[in-house]
């Protein structure tokens, strides 16, 4: 498998773009089930699971076609099969969101219980109980999940906790459904408004969106779009942000949305890191020797990311002082603590708070991803650290971000991609 060697104690600078979000793409790219026609999804980022979403479209009858200016066409006009096989669904958890347009367009649905990463129990509960509520007949049979909605129905529905996803698959099939549903602690994350403005230009009735209360006055029937650009990906622009906080020098990250990391620019400025921030990009300038500690909760939108929790830790074990970082969304996704250690961070986790002592001084070593987040943490910590870094299991970085290696060497870095 590849790796990175990874060449420490350089810093950053220069001009760093962000591509499409991927955790917008793919809802996006399921909701094209709905769209009965040829659809033009621009500002697509390269990823591996973009690809394995596409491979789930095209195993059920959907045409999809990856352009060079990255962008991608799908047709689904021709889709007339209702199945998600579980040898693709068992690889990526956001294959899951074929579940709500499937049953919304044939009235059934058979998909498999997903995968994806390793850490923290993410049931589907919520998505199935939420379906229920909107009349929807559930059986689990051999790992896959049955569903019938040929009774759909508008009904309110109030998430225990707040969830992306089954927020998203709730609405793409009660925009479907008779009568008015209204949803109660809703995720209000960008991704899940771009989904909503989506259906909304495919003839949906959402109101509410940005809020924690979502209404959606059920429709009969829905028309194609041609056209929609992705937005950029927040947490591709944290990260790189991140770490030119940690690394050090003058990087100005362009093609993002501020408003969108609100929290992150806080919490970044709470630690001595010199923010300008424009209209569609934000300038880091920043000395190792100045990072503050500061503690931090993750928490739902428009709260600090839970998928930028991992790289906000390194950058603590570089801070003066001691900090705590409390995990509210995936209480145990800290496996990137032991490997963060090996490169000598000391980080202790007493519950769902870890415990970061700051001023460390870091030294390369062999390591190990074990997620997509805790990947882009380790990348930063190697970069950070003296001497060369080996990191195997580089394909959950391929996850999420797109040739990161490439954008993170055009700004100064020295890291290899090997075999």
């Amino acid at each position: 498998m590849d790796y990175f060697e990874i060449n420490g104690s350089k810093t950053l600078n220069g001009v760093v773009e962000v591509g499409g979000a991927k955790n917008a793409v793919l809802p996006l790219m399921a909701a094209t089930i709905l769209n009965k026609g040829k659809l033009r999804i621009s500002n697509v980022p390269t990823l591996s699971d973009s690809i394995t979403m596409s491979k789930l479209l095209e195993e059920m009858g959907v045409e999809v076609k990856f352009e060079s200016d990255n962008s991608i066409f799908v047709d689904s006009s021709k889709l007339d099969t209702p199945f998600a096989p579980y040898d693709l669904v068992k690889t990526m958890r956001a294959s899951f969101y074929v579940l709500g347009p499937l049953l919304a367009r044939f009235g059934k649905a058979k998909v498999s219980l997903p995968g994806g990463c390793a850490w923290g129990p993410r049931p589907v509960d919520f998505h199935l109980e939420g379906l229920k509520a909107l009349g929807v007949k559930i059986s689990i049979e051999n790992g896959y999940v049955v569903a019938d909605g040929s009774n759909l129905t508008g009904n309110k529905i109030h998430f225990p906790k707040i969830s992306v996803g089954a927020t998203g698959n709730v609405v793409m099939v009660a925009i479907l459904a008779k009568g008015r549903t209204t949803i109660t602690n809703a995720a209000s994350e960008p991704e899940i408004q771009q989904l909503c403005e989506m259906l909304n230009s495919m003839g949906a009735n959402i109101s509410g969106i940005g809020s924690n209360i979502l209404t959606i006055e059920g429709v009969s029937s829905l028309n194609s779009i041609s056209n929609i650009s992705v937005i950029p990906d927040r947490i591709e622009a944290g990260t790189f942000l991140i770490a030119a906080a940690a690394i050090g020098g003058e990087v100005e990250v362009t093609n993002i949305i501020p408003e969108h990391l609100d929290s992150v620019i806080n919490c970044l400025q709470k630690a001595n890191i010199q923010l300008e921030v424009k209209d569609s990009s934000i300038v880091v300038r920043s000395k190792k020797e100045d990072i503050l500690s500061t503690n931090i909760e993750t928490n739902e939108y428009p709260g600090f990311p839970t998928d930028l929790q991992a790289q906000w830790m390194m950058l603590m074990c570089l801070a003066k002082g001691n900090s705590t970082i409390k995990e509210n969304i995936y209480y145990d996704r800290f496996t990137h603590i032991m490997e963060l250690n090996r490169l000598g961070c000391n980080i202790k986790l007493e519950d769902s708070v870890a415990i970061i002592e700051g001023d460390r001084k870091l030294i390369g070593a062999d390591v190990m991803s074990t997620d997509i987040r805790a990947s882009a943490a380790l990348i930063i910590a190697a970069l950070c650290a003296s001497g060369t870094t080996k990191i195997s299991r580089i394909y959950h970085i391929d996850r999420g971000y797109d040739n990161i290696e490439k954008k993170l060497t055009n700004i100064g870095a020295e890291i290899f991609r090997k075999k």
